[in-house]
């Protein structure tokens, strides 16, 4: 089984979890952002050496809050490919709306060719309007007439933004006309000739596989037909394996097959200790922490009430809650187990990222975190962590 790990890239936060402090009202200053950094830097170095095959990094602007700290994914990952060896680095996600898609395409190419092909390309469409705003892109707000139109118009400049990308990484010369994008701009003059066509350079010596996280019903339907990798996170069972599946349905539909599990990623939440008393003590306030600065976006409406109902959409769920549906485990060796075993079979699961990045864990507990699912989880689980060779030498 491919096994990576994902980080919010949060700020040290030894009070996590406190209920009498509201996520929107924490504020820190630079100096917690570089720690942040530098816990990165020492995580990715175990990481490399306990053989995760990718270390995913998460984009966020402007969070003075300390969650998500990292804006530039791409330009980290490139800093941390250059202190490990074999450890992949990947973008979990770029908020494509946010970028101008040929400079993300530049930009992630050269990385990918200094490093080798150690880059892993995601991409998403964001959630966060205090950044979506400043960087010149829109994202639903609400439950709304004008958020739904926010959402159409993210979601054309996004597809339009990846169409631009693949042509320009898979093309010698490209053009390319859409709604919100023209490339060349129309009576463009240069060096006594007009501009008909543009030649992106560099262009990645692979193709590069595209990861995107699916949860809406478009998105369920664009990630397969686009070719892309898909990313589900925090769904209950019944909407996961629906999901999984409709993701294999669509592929053969569109004559390109996949075998059972492939092309799909789970990501699942995990703290996890000796015993489930120790890793409770741990666990749950960075769980009730992460829990209560999300659930605003809706992160945990696929969370199911006793009698089988759905949760509001601003629900927040208790570590019992997130145990009792498998959707994020906080629970012993054993627990662990059993919750990677339970979604191994569901799916035919090959691909799983471990999400450690509970706010509060200190550095030497993230480590340990890693350890114990390489040294004593995936051992009992009867799985071999396997990590992909690499195709191409960096460039030195």
């Amino acid at each position: 089984m491919r096994v990576d790990t994902n980080f919010f890239c949060t700020v040290p936060m030894p009070d996590a979890g406190d209920p009498g402090i509201k996520p929107t009202d924490r504020r820190y200053g630079n100096n917690d952002v570089i720690e942040c950094y530098e816990n990165l830097i020492d995580w990715a170095k175990t990481a490399d050496r306990l053989g995760f095959d990718t270390m995913w990094l998460t984009e966020h602007h402007f969070q003075y809050e300390g969650y998500e700290v990292l804006p530039n994914l791409i330009m980290f990952g490139l800093h941390l490919a250059h202190l490990t060896k074999d450890l992949r680095l990947g973008q979990m996600f770029n908020v494509v709306p946010q970028w101008h898609p040929l400079r993300l395409a530049e930009d992630f190419a050269l990385a990918d060719l200094v490093t080798g092909g150690r880059m892993e390309f995601g991409i998403g469409r964001g959630t966060v309007p205090r950044e979506a705003w400043a960087l010149g892109a829109v994202v639903a707000s609400g439950d709304n007439e004008m958020s739904a139109e926010h959402d159409r118009i993210n979601r054309e400049i996004f597809e339009e933004s990846m169409e631009v990308i693949k042509l320009a990484w898979n093309n010698e010369r490209f053009s390319y006309r859409g709604k919100h994008f023209v490339f060349p701009p129309d009576d463009v003059p240069d060096r006594g000739s007009m501009v008909n066509d543009l030649t992106l350079i560099p262009k990645p010596r692979r193709v590069v596989d595209v990861y995107q996280p699916v949860t809406s019903p478009e998105t369920i339907e664009y990630v397969p037909r686009a070719g892309h990798k898909a990313v589900y996170w925090l769904q209950n069972a019944d909407s996961q394996k629906q999901k999984w599946d409709r993701y294999a349905e669509i592929r053969s539909e569109i004559g390109s097959p996949v075998a059972p599990g492939e092309d799909r990623c789970l990501v699942l939440n995990l703290h996890v200790g000796r015993t489930y008393e120790a890793a409770l003590r741990r666990g749950r306030p960075g769980q009730d922490e992460f829990n209560r600065f999300l659930s605003p976006y809706g992160r945990f409406s696929s969370y199911r009430n006793p009698d089988g109902s759905k949760v509001e959409f601003n629900h927040c769920p208790t570590v019992e809650e997130s145990n009792a549906q498998k959707i994020q485990i906080v629970g012993s060796i054993d627990d662990a187990v059993d919750a990677i075993g339970y979604w191994r079979d569901l799916l035919d699961l090959k691909h799983i990222c471990f999400f450690f990045d509970y706010p509060g864990i200190s550095r030497d507990e993230m480590n340990e975190q890693m350890h114990l699912v390489v040294d004593e989880v995936f051992p009992r689980l009867g799985e071999p962590i396997e990590r992909r060779p690499h195709t191409s030498a960096p460039l030195v």
